[in-house]
């Protein structure tokens, strides 16, 4: 059976994955924890996209998964461009969905610097229910918010500004074109994380990749409209 490895973004945890589980029964899906998020909150948050992209490789060496289909969203999507950059061979096909090629996003609905600020201010529960709620189009009114804001709650003020950096600190622009595995980029057209700009520099920078854009969604496709991202995804995966 093919593996579906799922690389949740900032704040996030392996848990958003679920109704991506249950949508891909004939795939052994793995959604994964990265150190400092979610079911992995106790570890030691790393300070770079190279390292988390590394550790990921490690975890599934480990869980004996060498081949394997690969899914990023948002800071997971620059994690997955590192992980095709360490080990190519290993990846069958690639999503980058709601993510660019670079750390510090055009149009983010605030700067990096804003948000460290601000997360220091408030603490990390406060930044984590107001992170989130950027994620949906209803806010904090969509059906999917309080899960997520239960799942980026889990991180301390550390893993909050450490990932923050990793992100400020990170370009994958010149390995773009170096891609080969086969590539489908997804986006949410009312996206407020991730601007067209960037979903269009992956669309014509990787080789032969496609593209899906998702309508009426902000930077959780995945939770606001599954069944047409599932649709996407399967079909990506079996042809």
């Amino acid at each position: 059976m093919t593996s579906v490895v799922f690389v949740h973004g900032f704040m996030g945890g392996s848990r958003q994955w679920q109704g991506q589980a249950e949508a891909l029964p004939g795939f052994d899906v793995i959604a994964l924890d990265l150190p400092g998020f979610g079911e992995n909150a106790q570890l030691e948050a790393l300070d770079s996209i190279a390292g988390y992209a590394e550790w990921a490789l490690n975890e599934l060496t480990e869980r004996g998964v060498e081949r394997f289909h690969l899914v990023g969203h948002s800071m997971g999507g620059m994690i997955v461009q590192e992980m095709v950059s360490q080990a190519p061979e290993r990846i069958d096909r690639l999503v980058l969905y709601g993510t660019g090629a670079t750390g510090v996003l055009p149009g983010r609905f605030e700067t990096i610097g804003t948000s460290k600020r601000r997360a220091r201010a408030d603490g990390p529960k406060t930044t984590a229910r107001r992170i989130a709620a950027t994620w949906f189009l209803k806010r904090e009114e969509a059906d999917a918010y309080e899960n997520c804001a239960a799942i980026a709650e889990k991180c301390s003020i550390r893993a909050i500004l450490t990932g923050l950096d990793a992100m400020q600190g990170w370009s994958g622009v010149e390995r773009l074109a170096a891609i080969q595995t086969k590539t489908l980029v997804i986006w949410g057209d009312l996206d407020r994380t991730y601007p067209w700009c960037q979903t269009e520099q992956l669309w014509q920078s990787i080789g032969g990749a496609n593209l899906a854009v998702i309508p009426e969604c902000a930077h959780a496709a995945h939770l606001e409209k599954p069944e047409l991202f599932n649709s996407v995804l399967e079909e990506f995966f079996s042809n």
